[in-house]
C-alpha cells in the first residue's frame, strides 16, 4: 500500500530558482585612472605600429610600383638602373635565423631544464641573473666578440663541416678548403654568433613554462616510481611542449631582425646559395644598415620595401608566438 502510494505521488516541485545576483566593484577614481591608462597604453601601442607599417608602405611604394613581383625574386641590388630585389638578401635572413635556432634553442632548452629542475637554490638564482644580463648586453658586443674572437677560433669546425660532410648541399663550399679565407664571414658564423642572442629569450621563456609544471604531476611520477629524467621526460616537457614552440617563435622573430652583428660580421653579397659555410651572404636588415647612408631616392624605397618586409614578417611571427605562449601559460596535457 505505502509503495502504491509512493508511485500514485507526483514528485515535489523544484524550489524556485533564486535570482542570480551580479556583483560589481564600485570605481573609484583612482580605478578609473588606471583603467584609462592601460587601456590608453594598449591603444598607443596599436597605433604605433600602424604608422610604422602605413610609414614604409608609402615610402616603399616607388620600388614595389617599378619593380612589382619581380622585387622578390631579382638577385641583384641596383636600384639606379632600376634592376634590384630581395631574393639573395631574404634567402640570407633566413638562413641565419635557421642557423642561429639551430645553435641557440637546443642550448637554451637544456639550460632552461638544468636551472629548473637541477640546479640548487642559489646557483638557480645566480643562473638567471646571468641569463637576464646575457640578453641586456648589446649586439655591437656580440658582433665584435664575433670577430674578434669567435671567427678565427670556428673556421676549424667550418672546414671540418666542409670535409666531412660536404655532400650535404648546406655544407658545400666552392673555394678550396684550405684556404681560410673560404670561411671567414660566412653565414654560418653569422648564425652562431645571433644564437648566441637568441639564448637568454629563449631560456627564459622555457624556464618560466617549466617552473608551471604542476607539483601533483611532479609527485604522482614519482610515486610510479620515475626517476627524475623519466618526470621530466613524461612530465615537465610535455606539458612545456608549447612554451618551447613560442619561445622558439619568439627567437626566431629575434634572429630575423638583428642587424649590427650580422653587419660586422658578413660580408656582403648578393647571390643566393645554400652554401652557409661560404664566406659571403647577406641579410635585409644589414643591407638597410650599410646602404642606408649614401643612398639614392630609389635606393632608399628599396630599403623601406626591403624593411616593409621583414617588418611583417616578423610581426607575423610574434603574433603567432605569442598566441603560442598564451596557450601554454593556461596548462598542457602530459603524457600519461
Amino acid at each position: 500500500m505505502l509503495d502504491e502510494l509512493m508511485e500514485t505521488t507526483p514528485p515535489p516541485p523544484p524550489p524556485p530558482e533564486q535570482a542570480r545576483r551580479r556583483t560589481r566593484a564600485r570605481s573609484g577614481l583612482p580605478d578609473l585612472l588606471f583603467r584609462s591608462g592601460v587601456r590608453s597604453a594598449g591603444l598607443g601601442i596599436l597605433i604605433i605600429m600602424g604608422l610604422i607599417a602605413l610609414f614604409l608602405m608609402f615610402r616603399a611604394f616607388s620600388a614595389i610600383n617599378l619593380r612589382g613581383y619581380l622585387f622578390f625574386t631579382t638577385q641583384n641590388w641596383n636600384p639606379d638602373t632600376g634592376d634590384f630585389g630581395i631574393a639573395a638578401v631574404l634567402s640570407g635572413t633566413i638562413e641565419i635565423a635557421l642557423t642561429a635556432l639551430v645553435i641557440g634553442v637546443p642550448i637554451a632548452v637544456l639550460a632552461a631544464l638544468y636551472i629548473s629542475e637541477y640546479a640548487p637554490p642559489r646557483l638557480k638564482r645566480t643562473l638567471i641573473s646571468l641569463v637576464d644580463l646575457m640578453a641586456a648586453v648589446p649586439s655591437i658586443l656580440y658582433g665584435l666578440w664575433g670577430v674578434g674572437f669567435l671567427q678565427p677560433r670556428i673556421i676549424g669546425v667550418s672546414r671540418w663541416l666542409s670535409d666531412h660532410a660536404g655532400f650535404i648541399p648546406i655544407f658545400k663550399t666552392e673555394g678550396p678548403s684550405d684556404d681560410p679565407g673560404t670561411f671567414t664571414s660566412s653565414t654560418f658564423i653569422a648564425g652562431v654568433v645571433v644564437g648566441m642572442m637568441v639564448i637568454p629569450i629563449c631560456c627564459s621563456l622555457s624556464r618560466e613554462v617549466f617552473s608551471q609544471t604542476p607539483q601533483a604531476e611532479r609527485e604522482a611520477a614519482y610515486a610510479l616510481g620515475s626517476t627524475r629524467w623519466g618526470m621530466i621526460r613524461t612530465v615537465v616537457l610535455p606539458f612545456g611542449r608549447a612554451g618551447i614552440i613560442g619561445a622558439t617563435m619568439l627567437g626566431l622573430g629575434r634572429a630575423l631582425g638583428e642587424t649590427i652583428a650580422v653587419a660586422l660580421i658578413i660580408s656582403p653579397d648578393f647571390r643566393a646559395t645554400l652554401h652557409i659555410l661560404q664566406g659571403a651572404g647577406n641579410s635585409i636588415s644589414a643591407l638597410i644598415a650599410l646602404r642606408n647612408g649614401d643612398a639614392s631616392p630609389m635606393q632608399l624605397s628599396g630599403l623601406m620595401a626591403a624593411g616593409l618586409v621583414l617588418f611583417a614578417i616578423t610581426l607575423i611571427i610574434n603574433f603567432l608566438a605569442a598566441i603560442v605562449v598564451n596557450r601554454s601559460r593556461s596548462g598542457a596535457t602530459t603524457e600519461a
